[in-house]
């Protein structure tokens, strides 16, 4: 059939609350610009991440009420590992609160001054964890990623060349990690092909360099791989995911993406030598190896989630959904990543909002012009987010400016995503009217969090 139905049935609702233009624009002025500073119940449609947002289905739900909260040797924790195995065939598992928590640990671990860990894209957590540890993240993805407006059907994949060229010059001592970013957040959503993974693997086994996997979006990773990739469309996903994990040495997740679940993650990997180190520190920072910080409950949401995510149904109807949003945008002339990503609808700032310089923030600007107009909440993945400055702090931008709405799982329905393209097509049949943003108060790392900001008058 043509038309894609949601694969669920809405069991529990809970209000939007409405509210006007002219309160939104004062709500914007008190929240400095800012979308992470908007109180919840003042958003209509909350797309700022699909981290932590999405609804969990009446099993998870019954498994939570079947969470041993033990402190050790939980069964929910047995069941989460076993679960992880599994999928990944991975046999040392670590749980954590979340997904930052996670690459805390491995950085801290890996990290340090003089080392690089190269990526195809790093996400703003990863890369300040990275950072932090006095390390440098460098992003090496391939050509094709950086052009938000030409499609290509893996946009997400390092460049191989450049990988080899970086381990040439810096040193394979020097880079005590490879990332690949599944599918790739910060590079529009966009999938990261199994030849290119083969193809990484390769090159850091000849250098002996480790190779983890951010696998947030594993699963949506893997059904773009059996829709656009020779040789994978009779494959069920569960056969694809694994053949993805086993070119790892490890992976980190926050379990807040393609498992559902509303906290946790973990870190999983082959080496004891390395799992004991982290375990070490697990202990001191977030809790014992059999809960890492999460409750019983929240173990079984998680593990229960994983299996779900893998339905080829409900992968079917996200991917399809994600590609609706985006050929509505794209007819009406809305420059947006293409093509479609798995989680989220980016639209090119730089390009959407010419009239603005990019040191003054294109995408923020937008962030807020789309709040006021409609009351949806979105986030910038840009210069604000991504932008360094040089010695005479003039800003040094970043490769995109993107603006980023992510759309919770099982969250929204067809109407909500029609009133969203309705509400993006009418600000950009008005953009010349949009204003610029200077920052006036930030912090020195993750600002985009906190930053403050005003007009350009």
């Amino acid at each position: 059939m043509k038309t894609i139905i949601e694969p669920f049935k809405i069991k529990s609702v809970e209000p939007i609350y409405f509210n006007t233009k002219e309160e939104r624009v004062e709500i914007l002025e008190k929240a400095f610009y800012n979308p992470f500073l908007i109180h919840a119940n003042e958003v209509l449609i909350d797309l700022l991440t699909d981290s932590g947002t999405s609804a969990m289905s009446s099993n998870q739900w019954a498994g939570m009420m079947q969470g041993d909260e033990s402190y050790a040797g939980s069964t929910s924790f047995f069941h989460f590992e076993a679960t992880i195995q599994r999928i990944t065939g991975m046999p040392l598992v670590i749980p954590t609160h979340q997904g930052r928590a996670a690459e805390k640990i491995l950085f801290s671990i890996l990290g340090g001054k003089g080392k690089y860990f190269v990526s195809n894209t790093l996400f703003d957590t990863t890369r300040a964890n990275i950072e932090y540890s006095g390390a440098e993240g460098i992003d090496l993805v391939c050509e094709a990623g950086k052009h938000p407006s030409i499609p290509a059907p893996f946009k997400g994949n390092m460049d191989i060349d450049a990988l080899k060229n970086f381990i040439a010059e810096k040193g394979a001592a020097n880079i005590p990690l490879c990332i690949i970013t599944v599918t790739n957040n910060s590079g529009g959503g966009q999938p990261v092909s199994m030849q290119n993974i083969r193809e990484v693997k390769t090159i850091c086994e000849a250098n002996k360099i480790p190779l983890f996997i951010d696998a947030c979006r594993f699963a949506e990773n893997a059904y773009f791989i059996k829709l656009r990739e020779d040789g994978y469309a009779a494959k069920p996903i569960p056969e694809i995911v694994k053949e993805l994990f086993s070119y790892a040495d490890g992976c980190t997740m926050s379990a807040k993406k393609d498992a559902f679940a509303n906290i946790g993650g973990f870190l999983a990997m082959h080496d004891e030598a390395l799992a004991q180190q982290c375990r070490n520190m697990l202990i001191m920072t977030e809790g014992f190896p059999t809960y890492g910080g999460l409750a019983g409950r929240d173990l079984e949401a998680i593990a229960i989630g994983l299996t779900e995510v893998m339905d080829e149904h409900y992968l079917q109807y996200r991917i399809r959904s994600i590609e609706y949003l985006t050929n509505k945008l794209i007819a009406a002339g809305v420059p947006v990543m293409q093509p479609a990503g798995g989680h989220a609808i980016y639209i090119d700032a730089k390009e959407f909002l010419q009239h603005i310089p990019v040191e003054q923030y294109p995408g923020q600007a937008l962030v807020g012009a789309l709040y006021v107009h409609g009351g949806i909440r979105s986030v910038e993945i840009g210069s604000l987010m991504f932008g360094k400055y040089d010695q005479q702090h003039k800003l040094i931008p970043a490769q995109l400016e993107l603006v980023r709405l992510a759309i919770p799982r099982r969250v929204y329905t067809q109407s909500h995503i029609d009133y969203v393209a309705e509400v993006i097509i009418e600000v950009f049949q008005k953009k010349n009217e949009i204003k610029g943003l200077t920052i006036i108060e930030e912090a020195p790392m993750l600002r985009h969090f906190t930053v403050k900001l005003k007009p350009v008058l």
